[in-house]
């Protein structure tokens, strides 16, 4: 009956659910915004646009003309979210974060599709996300993928970030995790790392002052003190270390003659360091220990060398066996001298002499006591 009674009146009937609203326009014109229950409507003029819910925001071609021209039917079912150039708004829907919105935007949502609240934050210069912002997002997982439209950046322990914004710096970040918001402009970190590190120089060759090649290979120990000012001030400050050891090592040593240099490497080190500490210094670069690791000689100079050391070792030898040669021969003269002066000692080197043959034979007689034996001792060594 009440379909007929609608369709001779020129009605329909509209029915919408809780999560149902509809924007209801007469002859083209914004007539109302309906809620739940159920609606007579002029069959003919009106033109009906049903919006679920489901779908938090408002989305229509008639949401700018709607909010223009008609606050007073939208206000009752629709929230405006609005940022200013400087500001981030934080959407919470049922006390957990819904969504993020940008600076210089403008949002509609469903005021019936949940508890809405709105925080504002003030944008800062350098645009770095607040810390308790993103520990935050990052309990809900609607947060942590909200997360991933930000970039973010790990300062491992021992390392600093040079955080430059559209190629201009803005401080030096230490140790941590860094979150920035994505809004058109250039974050970089540049990892500087500030611990102890080795430098190897390696096969570098040299002319000695005598025109001999030599190759060498250095090694310094070496760390950034002002990282700003070692990114800043050469390309690679690694690099300009391997250069600046290079050139001192290759200066100093070029100047000193093979047996200098081989003599006294300690002082060539100490007077080449000196040099490259001091251009180290001026560009943020601690240098400390560094060391002339290994001289190579050409083949046929090793074999020149090992043949004069062999010669002064050989003649090294010849004067220690002189010596000794001379040590004895004054020994034996010595005893010679005492023997002669005092019979009792020639008498008991006889006899001494006697008792070693004595150990050697099996039989041995005595005649005529020991002056016998000896003489017969010394024609035996006659005969011999």
């Amino acid at each position: 009956m009440k379909m007929l009674i609608d369709k001779l009146q020129g009605k329909q009937r509209l029915t919408l659910t809780e999560t149902q609203r509809a924007l209801v326009l007469l002859n083209g014109r914004f007539d109302a915004m309906l809620g739940p229950g159920e609606h007579r409507l002029s069959a003919r003029k009106a033109e009906v646009i049903v919006f679920d819910l489901t779908t938090p925001v408002f989305t229509s071609q008639y949401a700018d003309a709607l909010m223009r021209t008609r606050p007073d039917l939208a206000d009752p079912h629709v929230v405006t979210v609005e940022t200013d150039a400087n500001e981030i708004a934080v959407l919470s829907r049922n006390g957990r974060i819904w969504d993020l919105l940008s600076p210089d935007k403008r949002l509609l949502l469903w005021r019936d599709a949940g508890d809405w609240k709105v925080e504002t934050l003030a944008l800062s210069d350098t645009h770095d996300v607040p810390q308790d912002l993103v520990r935050r997002l990052g309990q809900t997982e609607r947060g942590r993928v909200l997360m991933r439209g930000m970039n973010s950046v790990d300062v491992a322990l021992g390392r600093v970030g040079l955080w430059s914004i559209d190629g201009v710096h803005q401080k030096v970040l230490t140790s941590g995790t860094y979150w920035f918001w994505q809004l058109g402009r250039k974050h970089l970190v540049k990892m500087v790392d500030t611990r102890w590190q080795a430098k190897e120089v390696t096969g570098q060759e040299i002319l000695t002052k005598d025109r001999v090649t030599l190759r060498i290979n250095l090694s310094a120990d070496f760390r950034v003190t002002d990282p700003l000012r070692a990114v800043s001030t050469v390309g690679d400050f690694s690099e300009a270390l391997h250069r600046a050891l290079q050139l001192a090592f290759r200066k100093t040593l070029g100047a000193l003659t093979l047996d200098q240099m081989l003599a006294d490497k300690v002082s060539v080190d100490a007077e080449a360091a000196a040099k490259v500490r001091g251009e180290m210094a001026e560009i943020g670069i601690e240098v400390g220990d560094i060391a002339l690791k290994d001289v190579i000689l050409p083949g046929e100079m090793r074999d020149i060398l090992n043949k004069v050391v062999a010669t002064q070792k050989e003649a090294e030898a010849n004067v220690i066996r002189r010596r000794e040669e001379t040590n004895a021969t004054r020994s034996l003269l010595n005893t010679a001298k005492v023997m002669a002066e005092n019979p009792v000692m020639l008498r008991l080197k006889e006899l001494e002499a006697l008792e070693n043959i004595a150990s050697k034979v099996d039989q041995l007689t005595v005649h005529n006591g020991t002056e016998g034996l000896m003489n017969g001792v010394v024609r035996l060594s006659d005969q011999t």
